[in-house]
């Protein structure tokens, strides 16, 4: 159970609501920093020893990177030109999680301008309106991470055995997926919505 640990939905599905939510808006920080890839690879978060991380991002010629230490539960801020900042995690709602977010990217001198507004949730409420989602069970949080980090050794595995090309192994923030692709080479089936726009 120390590898794979008891992660029953029931148990933590008000702290996961509130997580997929703090997610996001760090993953839109992401997205707003780094140059468009393909399959959406430059949006996703990293899952590390301690968490999850954005890994580095640029503005400018400085770099920002975000770090989910869910060992000591807090997030840290660190740029390049010396700048740092932390935040507690602990119960709290999205609304105040994100103004401290952009307080601390001010404060480093590291502004950044995202769409406040969740994607790929039905009834989505904006960052800075979100009074609903507070709840933040850490040792539920631990238990998610531990599976993602498991789950990516897997993953490793897997995806050694293929000699094509494969994506990294990555958390889409939307809906808290753990991913990673293999792509045989061959072409894909003309998709509906392109086919509609070429009409």
């Amino acid at each position: 159970m120390d590898v794979w640990p008891e992660l029953p939905h029931g148990a933590w599905s008000d702290s996961c609501a509130t997580l997929q939510m703090w997610l996001q808006i760090v993953g839109k920080i992401r997205m707003a920093l780094t140059p468009a890839l393909n399959q959406c690879w430059n949006v996703t978060l990293y899952p590390t020893a301690r968490g999850l991380t954005t890994m580095p991002m640029w503005q400018g010629t400085k770099t920002l990177q975000i770090d989910l230490d869910f060992i000591d539960q807090e997030m840290v801020f660190e740029s390049s030109n010396g700048g740092h900042g932390a935040i507690a995690l602990r119960p709290m709602t999205v609304a105040e999680f994100y103004k401290r977010v952009m307080l601390v990217l001010e404060a480093m001198g590291t502004p950044v301008k995202i769409w406040p507004h969740p994607v790929e949730v039905q009834d989505a409420i904006p960052f800075d309106e979100d009074t609903t989602h507070k709840a933040y069970d850490p040792e539920h949080v631990r238990r998610f991470w531990q599976i993602l980090l498991q789950t990516e050794r897997v993953f490793a595995i897997f995806r050694a055995r293929f000699t094509g090309k494969v994506s990294p192994i990555h958390l889409f923030w939307g809906a808290m997926d753990l991913a990673c692709t293999r792509f045989s080479g061959r072409p894909a089936p003309e998709h509906p919505s392109m086919r509609n726009q070429l009409r």
